[in-house]
């Protein structure tokens, strides 16, 4: 069984309602383990259909401005999801020297 020594923070794939970091500390099999786990494959499947359809969008030189928008304000949610996935300092310990653990 892991002692806290073997648990290190981690940063969740959602932000606080303030839009700070969130940091989960428990165990990789545990719970909240699994469901960030979970959130962060479904953010980077979403990511990936977005992408696929604003290629699709983007090359019609017909698209309607409205939807032009809606395809732009969802690459900037899907990227911004895909970079918290990414992001460097994802562990408490590495930080990246903003936000607290949570």
């Amino acid at each position: 069984m892991p002692t806290l020594d073997d648990i290190r923070p981690r940063r969740a794939p959602w932000a606080s309602p303030e839009g700070k970091p969130v940091y989960l500390v428990t165990e990789d099999d545990g719970k909240l383990a699994r469901l960030a786990d979970s959130m962060e494959s479904a953010q980077l499947h979403d990511a990936a259909v977005v992408l696929d359809h604003s290629l699709s969008v983007l090359g019609n030189f017909d698209t309607p401005e409205a939807e032009l928008r809606c395809v732009g304000e969802r690459l900037a949610e899907c990227l911004t999801n895909t970079l918290r996935v990414a992001q460097p300092g994802r562990t408490l310990t590495q930080g990246d020297g903003r936000g607290e653990a949570r």
